[in-house]
């Protein structure tokens, strides 16, 4: 396809987008639009530097391959570099949504749906002001390289949000409900779940009181575990922040003991989701990481360059948000595995604390945050009042040991609009989720 010359590492990454983007608001038609593009991103390495080049003029490739060569100092020992040698040889077609390919649907009846549930606002008068997205994307990537990779992937979603905002005492509440499927005509018919959140709200909105500030035992969502296992462990799990530190590396060393004995983070690119990529950006197959394994510090996540660097084996975590941008070191899902007790066990084991059902945002790398979106008190082993949270917080690497209780229940959660940032690349699709969790000693304010 390529004439790669001689001398360097070379990978192709060539990228065919299509997405949709309508927007609703309190019943006017904002936004109805379609994109398709296709580009290319080249880079090229000699042993000593990586020289990069992007472009959407598609037989111009083999120019900018040339061009990028004629930059560099051949290097004949190359395919013995350290990075190059850790580079995956897969050769693969997955294309696991050529039936259902969104792009193939009309956008008439992608708005009918998103008309479908701007009805259901009609019945609650408490609503100020609402908003129904509409939102889908269909990538088809090609990855091939000098050593020899040849892989050829998609990936799809397609969701409706609706958001809407509640009032009380000039207090705005922001409700929201995403659809997320990997097929178009999976999205119909959920109208009764919005009805059920929108309820839910409504009720918390109208008798939450300020939570009396100290310190819990709080019991997460399956959401919000997700968020503290995204933002509090996945983002450290990023090798390329330890390349080169070596106050990090012995701090960070394989083996050594992080958690409680039943906590186990995982990250994987292999599960249907939002956080689906069956080959990174650098042709690496899917792995499924253990990030903690029964409380041991047991994997990190890595690029080519990252798992040279630390010795260790290659994770598929290589990932850019499109062809404009190099691979860095990037979560894929990542989850918290399920445990024993079931939910109501959890909430049983507590004779005062918080359950948080869901969260507005999440921070964290040293110290995390969570700001709930909605908490309920737990008294004698009983969920009882909501009450309004400004924030949670603990510190990270304590935390992770006072956390006591796994729940059965289980759920790997896809986000509709957003996603993760790092350095200049948002926003990335991820996944995140777990199951109930029961953590001793947070501060709530």
């Amino acid at each position: 396809m390529y004439q790669f010359p001689k001398g360097f590492y070379t990978d192709v990454r060539e990228e065919t987008v299509y997405a949709t983007s309508i927007t609703i608001e309190n019943g006017v038609l904002k936004e109805n639009k379609t994109k398709k593009e296709q580009g290319v991103i080249i880079r090229l390495y000699d042993g000593n530097r990586w020289y990069i080049s992007s472009t959407t003029i598609l037989d111009q490739v083999q120019e900018e391959i040339d061009s990028l060569a004629g930059m560099a100092l051949p290097c004949p020992d190359i395919e013995e570099d350290p990075i190059v040698r850790k580079y995956e040889v897969n050769r693969e077609i997955q294309l696991k949504y050529t039936d259902c390919d969104v792009s193939q649907i009309s956008n008439e009846k992608k708005l009918s749906v998103a008309e479908q549930y701007c009805k259901c606002f009609q019945d609650y008068k408490e609503i100020q002001q609402w908003k129904v997205y509409y939102v889908d994307n269909h990538t088809r990537k090609h990855i091939v390289s000098s050593k020899g990779c040849d892989v050829t992937f998609d990936t799809q979603n397609c969701c409706v949000s609706p958001r809407y905002v509640l009032m009380k005492d000039d207090k705005p509440f922001y409700g929201r409900k995403d659809i997320y499927r990997m097929k178009f005509d999976e999205l119909s018919g959920h109208e009764e779940e919005l009805h059920a959140v929108i309820k839910e709200d409504i009720l918390y909105n109208e008798n939450a009181v300020p939570v009396e500030p100290g310190e819990y035992t709080c019991i997460f969502s399956p959401a919000v575990t997700g968020v503290f296992a995204h933002e509090s462990f996945g983002h450290k799990s990023e090798s390329d922040f330890m390349v080169g530190d070596e106050n990090m590396k012995r701090e960070w060393a394989i083996g050594t003991r992080v958690g409680a004995e039943l906590l186990n983070i995982v990250d994987t690119g292999l599960e249907e989701g939002s956080g689906y990529v069956p080959f990174d950006d650098e042709g690496t197959r899917a792995k499924k990481t253990y990030l903690i394994k029964d409380g041991i510090l047991s994997g990190r996540l890595h690029s080519a360059m990252t798992a040279a660097a630390l010795e260790e084996d290659l994770t598929g975590n290589a990932r850019a948000v499109n062809f404009q941008f190099e691979p860095i070191v990037r979560m894929t899902a990542t989850y918290v595995a399920a445990g024993e007790s079931t939910k109501e066990e959890l909430i049983a084991g507590v004779k005062k604390g918080i359950y948080i059902s869901d969260y507005n945002h999440g921070s964290g790398m040293s110290t995390f945050t969570i700001a709930p979106n909605k908490a309920y008190m737990i008294r004698d082993g009983r969920l009882a009042e909501p009450v309004r949270i400004s924030v949670i917080t603990g510190n990270v690497m304590h935390t992770l040991h006072e956390i006591d209780g796994l729940s059965k229940e289980f759920e790997l959660c896809s986000f509709a609009l957003g996603g993760c940032g790092k350095m200049e690349q948002f926003p990335l699709r991820v996944g995140l989720g777990g199951p109930y969790m029961r953590v001793k000693h947070l501060t709530v304010q």
